[in-house]
């Protein structure tokens, strides 16, 4: 019998070492990021973490939040304004811990001691903040590479990196209805608006670019206008110019072309009472001579280049703009509940109405300028 009692802390050693092993030894499987690296991953996904401009805003497309372990600073921080959709629907990711800092400045350190551990890091704009590869072997935990892309020349980017995230999470249908969403919009808008001849002239000012902006800060390429064939007046046919994204249309210029019609990107509020787009339409002699100022022929429009691009908040503009500029095309459209349709369907939560308390109720709104 006392023979028998000696084998039992051998025999629960092993079983304790045993059952070790097999929780670490999960089951892997191979995926190909977007920067084409075969990056092996557990069979089993339930703990990330997301690094980089609208990472997060990705996961969140997928109905994964659930999964996020930790955030960046950028989901911490306090601000008076924010055009973020997903965050506005997840207020729990600020209460989130830390593993580093935004535009993706990781911290290793952080992540590795983090209480709960991610299983996997997804990270876009792989060139900008700590090195992915770096990050991989520093923390022995799989990054998966993303292409942010957008919805205009680089949406096969775009559409690529929602089925990575589809097969890393295990969620392929789900990206899969993304993109048929995505391209049903695109298309539904330029059906409605590719036969019109007649058609005005507009311009969109005050866009963010790395911050708020005033009036001179338009998109030559923004997505609303090309997606409703809109006659911008800032637009180029260059596409791989510098300037494709972002530029600024000099004062003279928007004097020349007198366009009919205006749109404010709202972020420009950021700047302030006496500063930014609002102000200077309102107080500068140049624009003060512009037609559409004087005939109040101005809308606000929803920012979407916050923490890079609220693909959902440029479809809710498009439909808005499609509106203003074609009222005969879009009367059967309440620009209001169509955002609110959009963004229930990307993050779950009608936000609309946040966003446009934040935007002192001027979203999807005509400018007064008496």
């Amino acid at each position: 019998m006392m023979k028998n009692i000696y084998w039992i802390p051998l025999i629960v050693f092993m079983f304790l070492a045993l059952s070790a092993f097999f929780a670490v030894a999960q089951p892997l499987r191979q995926i190909t990021d977007a920067n084409l690296r075969i990056v092996n991953i557990p069979k089993k996904i339930d703990r990330i973490i997301c690094s980089g401009p609208g990472c997060l805003r990705l996961i969140t497309y997928f109905g994964a939040q659930n999964l996020v372990v930790a955030v960046d600073d950028m989901e911490t921080k306090k601000r008076k304004f924010d055009a973020r959709p997903y965050f506005l629907a997840n207020p729990q990711f600020k209460k989130l811990p830390v593993f580093g800092g935004f535009r993706g400045y990781d911290d290793p350190e952080k992540i590795l001691g983090l209480k709960i551990l991610p299983q996997v890091i997804f990270k876009t704009y792989a060139t900008m903040g700590y090195n992915p590869v770096e990050l991989e072997k520093k923390t022995e935990i799989p990054v998966v590479i993303l292409e942010y892309g957008d919805l205009s020349k680089n949406r096969k980017k775009l559409f690529n990196s929602l089925d990575i995230i589809g097969q890393v999470l295990q969620k392929e249908s789900r990206a899969k209805e993304l993109v048929q969403f995505f391209n049903q919009h695109i298309h539904e808008l330029d059906n409605r608006t590719k036969d019109v001849d007649d058609k005005k002239t507009c311009f969109v000012g005050g866009i963010a670019f790395k911050g708020p902006h005033g009036f001179q800060s338009t998109e030559p390429s923004y997505p609303p206008f090309r997606f409703v064939n809109a006659k911008n007046i800032a637009s180029t046919n260059d596409m791989t110019g510098k300037n494709f994204h972002h530029s600024n249309f000099s004062k003279e210029k928007i004097l020349q072309a007198n366009p009919d019609i205006l749109f404010l990107d709202l972020s420009t509020l950021q700047m302030g009472e006496g500063h930014g787009g609002l102000h200077e339409l309102k107080n500068d002699p140049v624009y003060k001579g512009l037609t559409a100022v004087e005939t109040n022929k101005v809308y606000g429009v929803l920012p979407y280049n916050w923490y890079t691009r609220n693909f959902g908040s440029v479809l809710a503009d498009a439909w808005y703009i499609g509106q203003i500029l074609y009222p005969d095309r879009f009367n059967d459209i309440n620009p209001e509940k169509k955002a609110n349709d959009i963004y229930e369907f990307l993050v779950s939560k009608p936000v609309f109405n946040s966003m446009n308390s934040l935007f002192r109720g001027m979203v999807f709104q005509q400018i007064d300028f008496n």
